[in-house]
């Protein structure tokens, strides 16, 4: 028995359902409300988009200043980024794979155009919820005046924003992901808190390598995810093509599951598998907007002297 990969659909822009398909003699779909994951409380910016400097990203001085490029206006009829997969022609993430938390996010309070770059070409627009559920997503850089944040539904890519139309978020957790030793970490300001076996992708649906973030969280809609609430995150099945029709356009979770039988295996569609105890735990900690990041092996620290 497999576990199918998360998938979201909105129901006329008001409602939420978030899907996912089980394979128990035939796959089987179905709706349940997705609801925000608990965690602290927002930390508003020093003023409506402002975002100030964190580790990592150092505070230019005057003399480092550039003048901020001017946005091209965005037409009208341009996409909204939603849960489906989001538009092509946004660049590459070029740290996609890097460890290094992202500590500071940022919510949407309206409609903001994202570009390809500083300065760049709108390609859609970022909007304060996807499918109902209030959007965080985490600052990846910073340049010209221009912010860069995780892409939602899209692998190891970057939105570039214009000044306004946000406020700053505090991320104080990160999640790692190691593919090769099967294994989860917790983060906090940095430091391990927690580290938990994983089962992850079966081979051809492999779980994507790269940064991404909790997106929301939803009720399990039966009883093989052991009855706890399940993390949807912002990326999505490198090969749409390789999961089952019923699951084309979802998104990547992580969960539990009845059994800790296939922890340490390639079992599943390419949602992350925790034991509920460890899911528990992160439910009750992790807030939308932290980052995830997925490499296949963290390097060995140093040798002590």
């Amino acid at each position: 028995m497999a576990d199918r990969i998360v998938g979201l659909r909105g129901r006329r822009g008001v409602a939420v359902a978030l899907g996912v398909a089980v394979l128990m003699g035939g796959a089987a779909y179905t709706g349940w409300a997705l609801t925000p994951a608990p965690g602290p409380a927002s930390v508003a910016g020093p003023g409506d988009g402002a975002v100030t400097p964190t580790a990592g990203m150092p505070a230019p001085s005057v003399a480092e200043v550039e003048p901020v490029p001017p946005a091209a206006p965005a037409p009208d009829g341009l996409p909204e980024i939603d849960y489906d997969p989001a538009p092509a022609g946004f660049p590459d993430d070029p740290d996609a794979l890097d460890t290094m938390p992202l500590t500071r996010g940022l919510h949407p309070t309206r409609r903001i155009a994202a570009y390809d770059a500083p300065g760049g070409r709108p390609l859609a627009f970022l909007m304060p919820t996807i499918s109902g559920v209030e959007l965080t997503v985490p600052i990846a850089r910073r340049e010209a005046g221009w912010t860069a944040v995780l892409l939602p539904s899209a692998n190891r890519k970057l939105a570039w924003l214009p000044p306004g139309g946000f406020r700053a978020v505090d991320l104080p957790d990160q999640i790692v992901v190691e593919r090769a030793p099967f294994r989860l970490t917790w983060y906090r300001d940095g430091t391990a808190q927690r580290s938990w076996r994983i089962s992850l992708g079966q081979r051809g649906q492999e779980t994507p390598l790269g940064r991404t973030f909790v997106l929301g969280r939803t009720p399990p809609p039966e009883s093989v995810y052991g009855g706890v609430d399940i993390f949807a995150l912002g990326s999505i099945p490198d090969d749409p093509d390789s999961v089952p029709t019923g699951l084309r356009g979802a998104h990547i979770g992580v969960h539990t599951w009845y059994h800790d039988g296939e922890l340490g295996q390639q079992t599943t569609n390419g949602c992350i598998r925790l034991t509920a105890s460890g899911q528990r735990l992160l439910l009750e900690e992790i807030r939308p907007g932290t980052p995830v990041v997925v490499v296949d092996e963290l390097p060995a620290p140093p040798p002590t002297a």
